[in-house]
């Protein structure tokens, strides 16, 4: 049974940078897609980052292309999600969720019909003013 645990959150002050690491608590990372999505009290859970189950394929949200970027270590079994030139509305638990997709080279920042089934715990990230 897989379960991610992320790392990487914390405070830091708007224009600075963060990384976060999806990694297996238990079980293997090996044949899921990951992404990762942050949730602000309020407002819908909203679709980051994604990576295919090899690395393949990768997909950003538009709110946060060219300051965020997603990366994927096969052999270290982490999905790292590198958060640079930060703003105050990126504040957010961010989690990272897995998708069973084998031979899938896609992913989606869409958890449409509960599509990620594995979430990991979150990671609480503020930026400040």
């Amino acid at each position: 049974q897989l379960q991610l645990v992320e790392s990487g959150g914390g405070l830091v002050h708007a224009g600075g940078s963060l990384r976060l690491s999806c990694e297996a608590s238990e079980g293997t990372l090996e044949d899921y897609a990951i992404a990762w999505f942050r949730q602000v009290p309020g407002k819908e859970k909203e679709g980051v980052a994604c990576v295919s189950y090899d690395a393949s394929s990768t997909s950003v949200a538009a709110s946060v292309k060219g300051r965020f970027t997603i990366s994927r270590d096969i052999v270290k079994q982490t999905v790292y999600l590198q958060m640079n030139s930060l703003k105050p509305e990126d504040t957010g638990v961010y989690y990272c969720a897995a998708w069973w997709a084998p031979n899938v080279g896609i992913c989606s920042t869409v958890d449409r019909n509960g599509l990620y089934n594995v979430w990991g715990q979150g990671a609480q990230v503020t930026v400040s003013s």
